[in-house]
Order: C-alpha cells, then sequence, then structure tokens
C-alpha cells in the first residue's frame, strides 16, 4: 500500500515525522558527496599509488614512487609557490574590497536593487565565459586596458600583460579577486545587517566617527563572517585551474603554474594520470590545515 492510499491523517502524521524526512532530505547530497567527491578522491589515491597512464590504464602498484618523483620536480614547487602566492594576494584583495563593497551595499541609496543585482554579476557568471572576457581585456594587440592607459600617456605601446612573469601573476590574481568579490560582500553584507543599529548609534552619540566606529565596533563584529568569506573564497581560489588554464596555460615558463592546473596539464594533457593524481591529491593536506585554521579563529573570534 503506497503513501497515498494512507488516510489523510495518517499522512499527516508521516510528513511530521523528522525520523522519516531527515534522511529522505538529505539523500540527494549524500548523493552528490559520494558520487562526485568520495569516489574520485578514492579513486585518485589508487591513481597515485599504481604506474596507471592514458595509455597503460593496468594498475600496477608502485607506492609512494609518484609522490617522490613530484617531490623532485622543481616545476612542482614552483606550481605551489605560486598556489599559496595567489590565494593570499587574492584573499587580502577579496577582503578588503569585499569590506568596503558591503558596507557601500548596505547604505540606503536609490536602484540599490539594481546596483547589488550588476555587483552579483562576477559570480553568477560562469567562469570559463568571464576567463575569456578576460583574455580579450588582457590581448597584447587589442586590449582596452593598454588603450585607456595609452590615452593619459601612462604606458608607451602595448604591455603584454600575460607574456611577462610578474604582469601574468599579476592578471591571474586580479581575476581571481574579481571573481571572489562578490560572494564575499554578499557573506560580509550579512553580517553587517547583523550588528544591531543601536551600538552604532550609541556611539555616534558619543562622538565616534566613522573610522573609529569602523575599526572598533564593525570590523570586531564582522570578524567572524570575514573570517567565514575568507575561507570560502581561499577554496575556491586554491582549487581553481580554469582561470590558469584559460589566461595564461600555467606561462610563460610556469610563471603562473598552480597546482590544480598542473595536475591537469601532467594527468590529463601529459596522459600520466598516476603523476596528476599524486599533484592533486597534494592539495588536500594543504587546504585542510588551512580550513582547520580559519575555523578555529573563527570560533575564538566569536567567544571574544
Amino acid at each position: 500500500m503506497g503513501i497515498t492510499s494512507l488516510p489523510a491523517s495518517e499522512r499527516r502524521a508521516l510528513s511530521d515525522r523528522e525520523g522519516f524526512l531527515a534522511p529522505l532530505f538529505l539523500l540527494p547530497a549524500v548523493v552528490y558527496v559520494v558520487a562526485l567527491v568520495a569516489i574520485p578522491f578514492f579513486l585518485a589515491i589508487a591513481f597515485s599509488l599504481t604506474d596507471v597512464t592514458a595509455g597503460d590504464p593496468s594498475l600496477d602498484w608502485v607506492g609512494f614512487k609518484n609522490f617522490d618523483d613530484i617531490f623532485h620536480d622543481p616545476i612542482f614547487w614552483r606550481a605551489l609557490r605560486n598556489t599559496l602566492l595567489f590565494t593570499a594576494a587574492t584573499m587580502v584583495l577579496t577582503v578588503v574590497l569585499a569590506k568596503a563593497l558591503a558596507m557601500i551595499l548596505v547604505a540606503d541609496f536609490r536602484f540599490k536593487r539594481l546596483i547589488r543585482f550588476f555587483v552579483l554579476l562576477p559570480w553568477i557568471t560562469p567562469v570559463a565565459l568571464a576567463a575569456i572576457s578576460w583574455l580579450w581585456m588582457f590581448d597584447s594587440v587589442y586590449s582596452p586596458i593598454d588603450w585607456v592607459l595609452r590615452q593619459p600617456g601612462l604606458i608607451d605601446g602595448n604591455t603584454h600583460w600575460l607574456a611577462r612573469d610578474n604582469l601574468a601573476a599579476i592578471s591571474v590574481i586580479a581575476v581571481q579577486t574579481w571573481r571572489i568579490v562578490p560572494l564575499a560582500a554578499v557573506i560580509i553584507m550579512a553580517g553587517l545587517v547583523a550588528i544591531p543599529h543601536e551600538i552604532n548609534d550609541a556611539a555616534a552619540m558619543d562622538g565616534a566617527g566613522f573610522w573609529r566606529r569602523l575599526w572598533e565596533i564593525t570590523i570586531p563584529l564582522n570578524l567572524p563572517v570575514i573570517g567565514v568569506a575568507t575561507l570560502f573564497g581561499a577554496i575556491l581560489t586554491f582549487t581553481d585551474m580554469t582561470v590558469v588554464y584559460i589566461l595564461t596555460r600555467g606561462g610563460p615558463d610556469n610563471a603562473t603554474q598552480t597546482l590544480p592546473s598542473y595536475a591537469f596539464f601532467k594527468g590529463i594533457g601529459g596522459g600520466d594520470l598516476a603523476q596528476g593524481a599524486a599533484i592533486a591529491l597534494f592539495l588536500f593536506p594543504l587546504l585542510l590545515a588551512a580550513a582547520i585554521a580559519i575555523l578555529r579563529s573563527v570560533r575564538k573570534m566569536e567567544t571574544l
């Protein structure tokens, strides 16, 4: 007998049973995590301990040889340094810009909802499409950024943003920041809205100016939310390979290579699935350590 054939009173009782509804609602999330996270993760572990390649799918045990090989690979260490540097620089810029943007968006002004929609556009735009747009922006011949800078005489000729080591790294950091700032701003904005107006009003009546209220009230009360925004942004930046792949392909001369992009080029582009899996697995302990550190900091901020 199906649920629809039960009496109305029994159907209502069934809909009130948390023991029945909770697993039912959690099931899609569990299936998603198992299918797209757990299975690929354990498959990557299996690949990293074998000599599997695209041309030879047999899983012959080699132990930790792949990890030993990547530890002696100078490109791996450069990719690791770039990953940490890009993530740190992006997070510093993101927190500063998102905080300023969030404070603007909570203010009362005309067309506020329309402005919020435009602010969210970089986040809701597919990252591949956005990166292609930025690839045109940084074009060595037709770059509109160069055109704007040439008008007041700030530069002479073409800058070649993606052909120089430092400029290519700056370009990647700029695009990552542009992409993450809207999400961080929305998260921080939610924290700003939660701060009682009475606190700021009382501080203003006591003579505290904008900057004093900012540093002594707004930022301290908003630190846990800023920590959460930083965590989300760090995860998205640390694990992203799309921006690097589309803008620079890791160049010039691996100057913008990161761990996700190097794992892709090594495992998929080069056909060495075992080495690619080993490089990708190296992301896990680093990201786990960063997440634990940020969450502990957030917990300490909440208890202050």
